[in-house]
């Protein structure tokens, strides 16, 4: 096939890339350039998308000797997950962004546009397993549970994982960065990115306050009503939150106080105890569904990327996605994806709207 493989400058895609022209298809590497002004270097595993990482991907494609371009996303980014970003916590809801980039950017705009000039797939170091099930594309776990990316893939669309390549789902992320080194690849023992690529700092409050600016409200215990402070917007907090709250005094009987709702026509941010953080339904919106089912299934649902599992059965009901679950999970926070499998095989994606 001709394969378009998409290159950070990280290790994965550099592996990736290199197992598919190993396995023989006509590969050529492209970069995405996400920022108008991006930053000459990375400070460890702060941020991505640098020059540097531009260079880095650029010199793994002149060792596995493949054509290589940058492509300028900078603006489709910013309309799609920047602004996508800013908007929802603005409405008191808590993105994904980088699930928002995989299905608007690697996987709506790349594809679009390697499928227009002749390419059959787009290649990723994504930690997922992909296979064809009676003509459909079956979408599972990686085998590495620590770096399973299956949950910010789950939101593709069916044609979408028509034309999708995880080469590395088989594959545990230490075995990677040996074959790296063992290929060649300057860039195997590169830090990996932990941080939202737009926010390289960290300080995602301080982010959203110079685009949406103080915003004054108050902090409100659930339970009494009484207010116990003031905050500088609701942007600033996320369903499950602890710390940073800005609450002098401590509760009454001593414990830690968290995120429980937040209001943002009026400004109100409820905390309570972390019991009343738990949650035993989720109501879901825009479901993705990669394998059919009627009435009610028993499954396993995921509300973060790294973490939040419970055991649970869900239906679709007039275009929503319902889901109880058998064990409760806290911190469950509209706006995230809840994406369902069975076993390690993901049935269904969609927008948690709401809990109970």
């Amino acid at each position: 096939m001709r394969v378009l493989a998409a290159m950070s400058g990280g290790v994965d895609s550099a592996v990736a890339a290199a197992r598919a022209v190993e396995a023989g298809h006509e590969v050529v590497g492209v970069h995405l350039a996400l920022s108008a002004k991006p930053g000459t270097l990375r400070t460890g595993a702060r941020g991505c998308c640098t020059l540097e990482d531009a260079n880095d991907a650029r010199r793994a494609a002149d060792v596995l000797g493949i054509p290589f371009y940058v492509w300028d996303f900078a603006e489709r980014f910013t309309e799609d997950v920047i602004e996508d970003f800013v908007a929802e916590y603005a409405a008191g809801r808590t993105p994904n962004p980088c699930l928002r980039c995989n299905e608007k950017i690697k996987f709506e705009a790349l594809l679009d546009k390697a499928i227009a000039l002749g390419f059959d797939a787009v290649c990723t170091g994504h930690y997922a397993q992909l296979s064809t099930v009676d003509g459909r594309p079956e979408l599972r776990r990686s085998v590495d549970d620590g770096k399973d990316q299956s949950y910010v893939l789950a939101s593709l669309t069916e044609d979408q994982l028509a034309h999708a390549m995880f080469p590395l789902g088989d594959t545990v992320k230490e075995q990677v960065r040996v074959e790296a080194a063992e290929r060649g690849l300057a860039v195997a023992a590169k830090p990996d990115s932990h941080d939202i690529c737009f926010i390289p700092d960290g300080d995602t409050r301080s982010f959203l306050t110079k685009r949406l600016g103080e915003q004054a409200g108050d902090l409100v215990d659930a339970e009494t009503g009484a207010v116990l402070g003031r905050h500088t917007g609701v942007h600033g907090f996320t369903v499950g939150q602890r710390h940073g709250l800005g609450i002098d005094a401590p509760a009454p009987d001593g414990r830690p106080r968290y995120v429980l709702a937040l209001e943002p026509v009026s400004g109100t941010v409820r905390v309570g105890s972390a019991e009343k953080l738990a949650v035993t339904g989720i109501e879901a919106a825009q479901p993705v569904v990669h394998v059919d089912w009627d009435g009610l299934v028993e499954c396993t649902a995921q509300v973060r990327a790294h973490g939040g599992i419970a055991p649970a059965v869900a239906e679709v009901v007039d275009g929503s996605v319902q889901v109880t679950l058998r064990e409760p999970l806290r911190g469950v926070a509209p706006g995230q994806a809840v994406v369902l499998y069975r076993d390690d095989v993901v049935l269904a994606s969609a927008t948690i709207t709401g809990t109970r």
